[in-house]
């Protein structure tokens, strides 16, 4: 019997589980000083001048300023079309463009002192007009990049419009969807601790997502050679995108090499809420047409990004917006017209999801706002715009090349998982009593893009002196739980115990290359590597055994269930692994029992269908959510425990957008939310228990039929909720609600439909 599909715990649980996870903080490092950053407290002002001498007064204090900190300017990304104008200064020498902008390095002996010294560094400002909206930042006014000449950094989609785009439609409905400004708030936050060797090598341990990119960002930051640069990227508390190479670890880099010292620094949550790549900021302008018996005919989407301050991979993701707009939908035409802009704010990169959230969540909101005017069902306009099963592998017009899907199914099973028709029969009852508390049913179906850029990922498998197996990857778990997983990819294809499998990732010096782990990809390639390599090892150990025992290899063959190479026919002719590892020791060849694989496969579509149930109180704007269903289907599941988890977390983290969190900026670009104590997200105890219905619909797309499962949760989650807030509310005449729905904004919509 296989070991995958059942539900195995989680292998490096017992160690985060005693408090003995490995974290850049626990690192000792000798001797190291102690980095902080002052930081600017305005959105928008010219530098005056930088007074560090009350800092330098302390013992042992130095500061460095923009004039003395040779880094070069860091980014934007090389991404097609993104403004190279606007890079970003690792330290504000001219210009501070939003509030939390490094203005000085602070290096002291250790972390309090250099903490003390940062604030007394005084900067002499010259305010500037701030821009905080960006619908005010794309008007040109006030511009951050003078020399640029506009805001605008990026460019999607295409700002040619079909005037006849909604011609033979019965029914054309308008309305905006804004996806609120997020912080990601790791429970860890950022952590980076460097050193340079007497050689000038240069080790960087760095709590990251992308160990391998930021290797060679640093040796591209610092002119040096790859092999002159090591990242060790430990335990990871947490990354949810955000966890890319920033300004503040090249600086601690800079620190170390420019003392020839250890150097570390680890943010403050207060920093984290300003110093971290804030998520989402994008705002849809959305018209949908179709006929009156419900078919969907067309579809215009104006998407306004805003990039913060310096425009990274958030300037970017409106493409990704573009691309996944057809949602599950068959829609003959879809416009799409996206700008991206600078403001005086933290910049947007990564963020659960990135880009494939705002997707969902405007097509989803569009839906329910046709179904309500043509006044069909939700679910029924969906059925009857679904791309059928026997469709794939389908392409939309927006050029996403879905590869397997059963969008109804997923919805059936949703329905009769959450009883749908007796939820619509008790919000009847309120309706029709006038209750106080109105009955909300939301409805979600949604796909989306996971390894998304046809990446390549590398696998290893070695067996050991001991017959176990050590499995490398340049994949990167920070929470996912790869350790487990790739574990028992290996286990099942060797026949090796599970406990005799260890898992190596994150160490540049081990392992060769890797693109590290965002945008879900890790087991579709990372796991495809790893099986691979796996049968690469069986196929070596067949020309062992076959030595050892004088036949043919093609003669041997595995017993998973034991573990035994044997000829095929005769099983006492055999050997075990640790026989064979050391019989192979011995004679030294059990470096043949290795073998590395480079994986390369097209991206996939997990989707699904999630139903949010939610109680409004319709005085006070409450809303408390008390249901959510959720199918999620990301094609063959290795361990469903895993892949719950990840489901888990990432319907916490929708439903937190679409009821809880949010950033806010006052006009002059001071955060209002950042602490948390004004950044509200969700607990366990203001969320109810998910309730998960299995479908799985294997991909052809890699070895192991696998879909990507860490950011589906988020992506169906959110628009569910959001449309159950609107739908509770409806017969109210409430047709529009903000995000986060919750409170004073469903208060609002309540008091202006009133009106």
């Amino acid at each position: 019997m296989s070991i995958l599909g059942n539900r195995v715990l989680r292998k490096e649980d017992p160690r985060f589980l005693r408090g003995e996870g490995r974290y850049v903080e626990n690192l000792p490092l000798e001797g190291a000083v102690h980095v902080a950053f002052a930081r600017s407290l305005l959105g928008h002002a010219r530098i005056g001048s930088v007074d560090a001498s009350a800092a330098r007064a302390l013992p042992g204090v130095q500061v460095f300023t923009a004039d003395e900190v040779d880094v070069p300017t860091y980014g934007p990304p090389p991404f097609p079309g993104l403004d190279a104008g606007m890079g970003r200064p690792p330290v504000a020498k001219d210009v501070v463009r939003f509030v939390g902008e490094i203005v000085a390095v602070v290096v002291a002996e250790d972390r309090a002192t250099a903490v003390d010294a940062a604030e007394l560094v005084a900067v002499d400002y010259d305010p500037l007009p701030t821009v905080v909206d960006p619908r005010e930042a794309a008007k040109d006014e006030v511009l951050l990049f003078p020399d640029s000449g506009t805001n605008v950094a990026a460019r999607s989609g295409s700002p040619e419009h079909d005037e006849n785009l909604f011609e033979g439609c019965d029914v054309v409905v308008s309305g905006t969807l804004n996806s609120q400004r997020m912080a990601p708030c790791p429970l860890e936050p950022r952590s980076v601790a460097a050193e340079a060797g007497a050689d000038g090598r240069v080790t960087a341990w760095l709590s990251t997502q992308t160990p391998h990119q930021d290797k060679m960002v640093i040796a591209g930051m610092f002119g040096l050679d790859p092999s002159q640069v090591r990242v060790v990227a430990p335990d990871v508390g947490g990354g949810f995108g955000a966890k890319m190479l920033n300004v503040e670890d090249l600086l601690v880099v800079w620190v170390a090499r420019k003392l020839g010292r250890p150097a570390r620094w680890t943010e403050s949550r207060s920093e984290s809420m300003v110093g971290l790549p804030h998520g989402r900021a994008e705002r849809l302008d959305y018209t949908i047409g179709g006929t009156r018996d419900g078919k969907v005919l067309a579809v215009r989407l104006d998407a306004l990004q805003d990039s913060g301050a310096y425009p990274s991979l958030g300037a970017f993701l409106p493409n990704l917006t573009a691309l996944m707009s057809s949602g599950v939908y068959d829609i003959p035409k879809i416009e799409f017209d996206g700008r991206s802009v600078v403001t005086n704010t933290t910049s947007i990169a990564a963020f659960r999801g990135a880009g494939r959230p705002e997707a969902s969540q405007v097509i989803e909101r569009a839906l329910d706002d046709f179904a309500a005017e043509i006044g069909m069902d939700p679910t029924e306009v969906r059925r009857k715009n679904f791309i059928p099963k026997d469709a794939f592998p389908h392409t939309t017009v927006t050029h996403a090349p879905y590869d397997s899907g059963d969008y109804e199914g997923a919805l059936d099973l949703a329905m009769r998982a959450a009883g749908y028709d007796d939820l619509r029969a008790e919000q009847k009852r309120r309706r029709d009593a006038g209750a106080t508390t109105q009955l909300g049913i939301g409805i979600s179906t949604y796909v989306e893009i996971t390894n998304g850029i046809d990446e390549t990922e590398f696998g290893e498998v070695e067996i050991t002196a001991d017959g176990g197996a050590i499995v490398r990857t340049g994949s990167f778990s920070h929470g996912q739980g790869h350790e487990t997983t790739f574990a028992m990819i290996a286990a099942e294809r060797l026949g090796i115990p599970l406990e005799k499998v260890t898992v190596h990732k994150g160490d540049t010096d081990e392992i060769p290359s890797g693109t590290g782990t965002y945008g879900s990809k890790s087991t579709q390639i990372g796991g495809s590597a790893a099986r691979i390599a796996a049968d690469g090892v069986v196929e070596q150990a067949k020309k062992l055994v076959g030595d050892y025992l004088e036949t043919s290899p093609e003669d041997i063959v595995l017993d998973h269930a034991q573990g035994l190479l044997h000829v095929a026919g005769a099983p006492s002719k055999a050997l075990s692994w640790g026989e064979l590892a050391t019989r192979a020791a011995e004679d030294g060849r059990l470096g043949e029992l290795k073998a590395t694989e480079e994986y390369k496969a097209s991206p996939t579509f997990p989707f699904g269908a999630h139903i949010a149930v939610v109680d409004v109180d319709t005085e006070t704007g409450r809303v408390e959510l008390t249901r959510l269903v959720a199918v999620d289907d990301a094609g063959t599941i290795i361990n469903p425990l895993i892949a719950e988890g990840q489901v888990h977390g990432g319907i916490a983290t929708g439903v937190a957008q679409a009821l809880y969190e949010t950033m806010v900026y006052d006009d002059d670009g001071t955060p209002l939310t950042g602490t948390f104590l004004g950044y509200g997200f969700p607990s366990a105890a203001e969320l109810p228990s998910w309730e998960l219905a299995e479908q799985e619909t294997p991909t052809p797309r890699n070895v192991l039929g696998a879909k990507g499962i860490g950011e589906s949760g988020t992506i169906g989650a959110t628009p569910a909720v959001h449309n159950a807030v609107v739908d509770a509310l409806a017969h109210l005449g409430v047709r529009h609600v903000d995000m986060p729905a919750n409170g004073e904004n469903v208060w609002r919509a309540l008091q202006e439909a009133k009106a």
